[in-house]
C-alpha cells in the first residue's frame, strides 16, 4: 500500500481563551493521496480552516496542537517555526479572497519572484521567465503584462489564478485551497475549479479543498468530509455522499441546498444555529439539531467508525436511519 501524502491522526488543537485553554477541533484523522482532491465542507465554525492551519504551521502564538501529522509518511514538527520551514516547498494555501491577501503597493511580478527566488533559488531574471511562465500555466496568455501590473488592476478571477500561481512557486506536493472560489461569480469559479482539477491530474499534487458549496465538492472533489463543532462527522467518496448520506447533518445541509428544478417559498433550513467545538453540549455534538436523536445521543461524544470502504460516520444510529436518510436524499 503506498503512502498517503498527507495523514493526520487524531489531530486536536487548542487555543487560550482569555486564560482558558480550548479544543477548537477535535480528533481529526484523515489522508490525502497524490492526485487525490479531498473536500472539507460544513457550516462556518466547523474548524475546516483551523484544520488547514494546523496543517500549514499558521495558528497563533496562544494555539498549540496534540496528534500526529505525516507528510508523505515522515512526522511534522510541532515547532511552528519548524513546520512553516515547510510550507512553499512542500505545501502550499490558497487562500478565499485574493485582493485581501496579496499586496496592493507591489506588482504581481514581485509578488511571484519573491516566491521563486526564496523557494528555488532563482536570480531576478530568471524569476520573471519562470513568473511568466507560471502564469500560463494557471491559464493567464499575457503572463508578462499581467507581471507588470498592480493587483487593483486586474480582475478578481485573474488575480485568484495569479495567487494560485504564487502558490506554485515552491513546486509545494500539497495545496490546501481555503474557499477559493468564494469571493468570485459562477463563470470565474468553474474556471478556478476546473484549473484546481487539473493541476492534480496532470502534475500528481495533493488537495484538500475546503468549501461551504457542497454541488462545487460534488464537481471536483474524490471524497469529501463533513465537519461540525470542530470534528468529523462523516467521510464519503463524493457521489455517494449525495445518494446516501451517512450522518443525520449531512442530509440536512443536503436538504438545505437551493434547486434549480424547483421552486419553494422558502428554503429547508437546519434548526438551531452551528456551534463551535468548545460551545458543544455533552454527547454527539449535532443531536440538538438532529430530528433522530435520543438519549444515547447525548450521553459520549461517538467515534467515527467504518461502515463499507472508505465511508465512516460518527453517528450512533446510523445502522438504523441509514435508509431513512438515503430516503431523503432522493427526494432533495
Amino acid at each position: 500500500m503506498s503512502t498517503a501524502l498527507l495523514e493526520l491522526r487524531g489531530v486536536t488543537t487548542f487555543l487560550d481563551l482569555d486564560g482558558d485553554e480550548q479544543a477548537v477541533i477535535e480528533d481529526i484523522s484523515f489522508q490525502v493521496a497524490r492526485g487525490e482532491i479531498v473536500g472539507l465542507v460544513g457550516e462556518s465554525g466547523s474548524g475546516k480552516s483551523m484544520t488547514a492551519r494546523t496543517v500549514l504551521g499558521l495558528l497563533p502564538r496562544n494555539a498549540r496542537w496534540e496528534g500526529e501529522m505525516l507528510l508523505e509518511g515522515e512526522p511534522m514538527p510541532k515547532r511552528s517555526r519548524e513546520l512553516r520551514a515547510a510550507r512553499g516547498r512542500r505545501m502550499a494555501l490558497i487562500f478565499q479572497d485574493p485582493r485581501a491577501h496579496i499586496d496592493p503597493l507591489y506588482r504581481n511580478g514581485e509578488h511571484l519572484m519573491e516566491g521563486l527566488r526564496a523557494y528555488r533559488g532563482l536570480s531576478r531574471s530568471e524569476a520573471e521567465v519562470e513568473g511568466v511562465r507560471l502564469l500560463k500555466r494557471v491559464g493567464i496568455a499575457d503572463g508578462e503584462r499581467v507581471m507588470r501590473c498592480y493587483p487593483w488592476e486586474i480582475s478578481g478571477g485573474m488575480l485568484q489564478r495569479v495567487l494560485i500561481a504564487g502558490a506554485l512557486t515552491g513546486d509545494p506536493d500539497l495545496i490546501i485551497a481555503d474557499e477559493p472560489t468564494t469571493a468570485l461569480d459562477v463563470t470565474t469559479q468553474a474556471e478556478i475549479a476546473a484549473l484546481l482539477d487539473q493541476l492534480r491530474r496532470d502534475e500528481q499534487r495533493g488537495i484538500v479543498f475546503i468549501t461551504h458549496d457542497l454541488d462545487l465538492a460534488a464537481a471536483i472533489c474524490d471524497r469529501t468530509i463533513v465537519m461540525y463543532a470542530g470534528r468529523i462527522m462523516e467521510e464519503h467518496q463524493t457521489a455517494s455522499l449525495f445518494e446516501s448520506p451517512a450522518h443525520p447533518y449531512s442530509a440536512r445541509l443536503l436538504q438545505a441546498r437551493p434547486h434549480i428544478e424547483s421552486r419553494a417559498e422558502l428554503l429547508t433550513v437546519i434548526p438551531g444555529r452551528p456551534v463551535s467545538a468548545f460551545e458543544a453540549p455533552a454527547g454527539c455534538p449535532f443531536h440538538p439539531r438532529c430530528s433522530y436523536a435520543q438519549a444515547e445521543c447525548m450521553s459520549d461524544v461517538p467515534q467515527l467508525r467504518v461502515l463499507e470502504g472508505t465511508t465512516r460516520s460518527a453517528c450512533r444510529r446510523i445502522g438504523e436511519i441509514r435508509g431513512a436518510l438515503k430516503a431523503e436524499a432522493a427526494h432533495v
